[in-house]
């Protein structure tokens, strides 16, 4: 083993939350490592989820946006691109993004140890390096931002050449003609969204009674109608019983009786923390079932210099949250304090086709806190800028408080939507009367544009009012 080498923090991944931290605790002039397991440094997020999936949808939306294009049918032409062809679309921007990242690591003087770590004691990890060799690292503080994995019961043979999850789906080499999806979170819906849009027959298997239940009721509505007028099979309230492998196909055996045979299966339910090879036994932390390492208000452990952040510690499980945690607790555990407190309020973002973003509550929630509310809408076939880009499917929704004006929450589908809430999300973290509709009404908005919906929505509800 080399010599032992002091740090005053280290960061256990390079993903949002890692790199986070670890370029909070540079910027705040403590001396930082991280330690990656992989080749390349960017985590999950990079490699197997967010980056690659979402180019992936962009160049699916590019090659059938042309194919419906009226010029393009008048001239009898199409383009059909294979299922490895439309994922390379996304290798240069994952470079892209590699290179970015190594930047800032270099540029901030922060060097990055490549193996598994593991906990020797609350202030020390051991480095497995590739190559058998071992490194020792201390810390005066360690943040585990190790994120996450596909869940997988172990009853399922993923070795399986047809069966997938959304990590070895990107792998997939042909073009299949059906697929089953068993588990309707984000990913689920969003492949769906891919899948059919490739012209795909879909099975969608919902374990719970809607999809995406913490959204708004009238954009779960939108959702699911929006899929199956796409011929989107949706099967609400269903468990598995077990998945049978086949030469030419997938079996999915559910326990209503069901029997889904598709060419391929993703099991796209749920994920586990990459928590059980970090030896967290050693520092008396324990993590549950799914892998996931209990948090306090500042991201610390059951140990105070331990902290964790992103998917290892559950919801929200996005890598926007993961890397203002990881900034937050590195802020924390330099200087004893957050810096304010982390916005209640995260957007959320679902890249389904169309898009879906909210932002806080739902009328559900308002209803049951008996808040009196109100609700503006505007719908996309009405704006200008949507009858121009042809992509009117979808609204924009404002529930706002009836004597005040508070914008309360904010619910969007349709393209461009995890943009276009972010425009009212700096309205809502406005304080007091700052926050209030009335900002909509009475701001001029481009003509014609997307961001117009705000005037919209806030005149459509405004006018409830009397």
């Amino acid at each position: 083993m080399n010599a032992i080498r002091e740090y005053d923090v280290i960061a256990i991944g390079t993903g949002p939350g890692g790199e986070g931290a670890a370029m909070q605790a540079s910027k705040l002039g403590k001396s930082v490592a991280v330690v990656e397991r992989f080749e390349k440094i960017g985590g999950g997020c990079t490699h197997l989820g967010t980056i690659p999936s979402k180019a992936l949808r962009f160049a699916i939306f590019q090659m059938t946006e042309v194919n419906a294009n009226p010029i393009v049918r008048e001239a009898n032409c199409s383009f059909n691109f294979t299922f490895a062809q439309l994922r390379r679309s996304a290798a240069s921007v994952i470079q892209k993004q590699v290179d970015m990242r190594r930047g800032f690591y270099d540029r901030n003087h922060v060097p990055v140890y490549r193996g598994n770590a593991r906990f020797v004691d609350p202030h020390t990890i051991d480095v497995e390096e590739p190559n058998g060799g071992r490194t020792r690292l201390c810390a005066k503080h360690i943040v585990i931002a190790t994120g996450s994995r596909p869940y997988r019961p172990a009853d399922i043979d993923f070795s399986h050449p047809r069966v997938f999850d959304s990590d070895t789906i990107l792998r997939m080499d042909s073009m299949p003609q059906s697929i089953t999806i068993f588990g309707a979170g984000v990913v689920g819906c969003e492949y769906t969204s891919m899948f059919r849009n490739l012209g795909l027959k879909v099975n969608l298997v919902n374990t719970r009674a809607k999809l995406l239940e913490f959204l708004d009721d009238e954009i779960i509505d939108a959702l699911a109608y929006h899929m199956r007028d796409r011929g989107v099979l949706i099967r609400h309230s269903e468990e598995y019983e077990r998945v049978e492998p086949l030469d030419d196909g997938v079996v999915l055996h559910l326990k209503s009786g069901k029997q889904l045979k598709t060419d391929v299966l993703l099991w796209a339910q749920g994920r586990t923390g990459n928590s059980d090879e970090l030896g967290l036994e050693a520092v008396g932390i324990a993590s549950d079932h799914r892998g996931q390492v209990k948090v306090n208000e500042h991201f610390q452990t059951s140990q105070p210099t331990i902290y964790a952040v992103g998917d290892v510690i559950g919801f929200p499980a996005l890598a926007s949250a993961a890397y203002s945690q990881g900034r937050s607790a590195a802020t924390h555990l330099v200087e004893g304090v957050q810096p304010g407190t982390l916005s209640r309020d995260i957007p959320t973002g679902i890249y389904t086709s169309p898009e879906i973003s909210s932002l806080g509550r739902t009328e559900k929630e308002l209803t049951a806190e008996c808040v009196p509310y109100e609700v503006g809408h505007a719908l996309f076939k009405s704006l200008a800028r949507a009858q121009i880009t042809g992509q009117t499917t979808g609204m924009l929704k404002l529930l706002f408080h009836r004597e005040t004006l508070e914008i309360l929450g904010i619910h969007c589908f349709g393209a461009n939507a995890s943009e276009i809430i972010h425009i009212g999300q700096a309205i809502m973290s406005q304080p007091g009367s700052a926050n209030s509709l009335l900002y909509f009404i009475n701001t001029t908005f481009n003509y014609p544009t997307m961001a117009e919906a705000y005037r919209v929505a806030a005149l459509n509800g405004h006018n409830r009012l009397f």
